[in-house]
C-alpha cells in the first residue's frame, strides 16, 4: 500500500514537530526515518497510524485520503499495523492468543481464526512456539509475534517505532535479518522509525534523514552515505571530516580542489562552480602512499575498532585533524604519507 503525505503539519504548544512534510512511500517498499530524538520521527509514524491527528496537510494510504483538514479517518479503519518498543504483547496470553486477538475482535469465525493463526505463526516462523507465553519468549521471538499480530489485523502496512532499541547489541544483528526476511515475505510497505543509523543502511530500500520536524534528505542507503546534500546530512551518516577547500576546475562531476597547499582530486554534483566550498572525506578516502610519497600527516591519536585502528592525522594548513581508518597501530607523533581516494564536494 502506497503512502503519501502533502504538506503535513503537527505542533504541540509553539512547536512544529511536523513542518510541512512531504513524503511518498511505493507500494511494498522498507522504508526508514532516520533521526536524533525529539527530530519528529514518532509524531510522524503517530499521524500516518492515525494515533494523533495532523494540523494541516493531507495523508492518503493505498490511494485513499484518511487525514486532511476536519478528516480524521480511525486508526483501526486504515489498514496499519504498529509494532512499539515494548511490542504491547498480553502477558497472560499464548503466542497462538495474542496472534490471533485482533482477528477475533473483527468477528471473524473460529475456524478461519484457527487457519489464519497458523498460517501468520508459520509465516514468522513460531509455529513450535505457539502455547508459549511472552514471558517465555526470547526478545526476538516476541518481537516476531507482534509481526505476525500486524499480518492478523489484515495490515498492508506495517509501522514500527524503533523495535529493536531494547534488544541487547548482538541481538540486533540477527533481528535485522529476522524483519528484511518478513519484509520479503510478507510484501507489505514498510515504515521504519529509528536513530540507529547503522540499522538504517541495513534495512531500507530508502532512508529519509529527518531533523527538526523537517526532511533534510532522501535517498537510497548508498547515496545518501557517498552523496550527502548537506553539512548536517554528511555530520550526521557515518563518520566524516568536512574540509574547507577551493575548487580550482570542474569538468562535470570531477573537481579539482585545494586543501591548504594541496590538490586533490574529488566527486561533485552537476552543476557545481569553481570557489570556496566544504569537502567531504570518510575515513576510506585516505590511504597509505605506497613509496612515501604523497601528502604528509602526523598522528595525533588511534582507536582500536576491532580489525582496524582509527587515525586522526594533523595535515598542514588544515585546523581539524583528518580520520582515517589503518590496519596497523600507529605511534603519536608517526608520520605518514598519504594519497585521497576521491572524497564528495557538498553541494552549495
Amino acid at each position: 500500500m502506497t503512502i503519501l503525505l502533502s504538506s503535513v503539519t503537527k505542533s504541540f504548544g509553539t512547536h512544529k514537530a511536523l513542518n510541512h512534510v512531504d513524503l511518498e512511500i511505493e507500494d511494498g517498499a522498507f522504508f526508514v526515518v532516520l533521526g536524533p530524538s525529539g527530530c519528529g520521527k514518532s509524531t510522524l509514524l503517530r499521524a500516518i497510524a492515525g494515533l494523533e491527528p495532523i494540523d494541516s496537510g493531507e495523508i492518503a494510504l493505498g490511494g485513499e485520503m484518511v487525514a486532511r483538514d476536519g478528516f480524521h479517518l480511525e486508526p483501526e479503519r486504515r489498514q496499519t499495523g504498529v509494532v512499539f518498543q515494548s511490542y504491547a504483547l498480553w502477558p497472560h496470553m499464548s503466542v497462538a492468543a495474542n496472534v490471533a486477538f485482533p482477528m477475533e475482535t473483527a468477528g471473524l469465525k473460529k475456524a478461519e481464526i484457527k487457519a489464519r493463526t497458523a498460517d501468520h505463526l508459520k509465516t514468522v516462523e513460531l509455529t513450535p512456539f505457539r502455547d508459549r507465553k511472552p514471558a517465555d519468549l526470547s526478545g526476538g521471538q516476541r518481537q516476531r509475534v507482534a509481526l505476525a499480530r500486524c499480518l492478523a489485523q489484515g495490515a498492508k502496512t506495517v509501522l514500527m517505532d524503533e523495535p529493536l532499541a531494547n534488544l541487547d547489541p548482538h541481538l540486533r544483528g540477527a533481528m535485522e535479518e529476522e524483519l528484511a526476511a518478513f519484509h520479503k515475505m510478507s510484501g507489505a510497505t514498510t515504515l521504519f522509525i529509528t536513530h540507529d543509523q547503522r540499522e538504517a543502511m541495513a534495512l531500507a530500500d530508502k532512508v529519509a534523514v529527518m531533523w527538526d520536524g523537517e526532511f533534510l534528505q532522501v535517498d537510497e542507503p548508498d547515496t545518501l552515505y557517498r552523496r550527502p546534500h548537506s553539512e548536517k546530512v554528511a555530520g550526521f551518516i557515518g563518520r566524516s571530516s568536512l574540509v574547507p577547500v577551493r575548487i580550482e576546475q570542474v569538468d562535470g562531476t570531477r573537481a579539482w580542489v585545494l586543501v591548504g597547499e594541496h590538490r586533490f582530486e574529488a566527486e561533485c554534483a552537476l552543476g557545481t562552480t569553481t570557489g570556496l566550498a566544504t569537502l567531504l572525506l570518510r575515513p576510506e578516502h585516505l590511504v597509505l602512499a605506497p613509496g612515501g610519497h604523497g601528502l604528509k600527516a602526523t598522528v595525533e591519536r588511534t582507536i582500536y575498532r576491532g580489525g582496524f585502528w582509527e587515525a586522526f592525522v594533523a595535515i598542514d594548513g588544515l585546523s581539524k585533524p583528518l580520520m582515517m581508518n589503518l590496519n596497523r597501530a600507529a605511534k603519536i607523533g608517526e608520520s605518514l604519507f598519504l594519497e585521497n581516494l576521491r572524497g564528495w564536494v557538498l553541494p552549495s
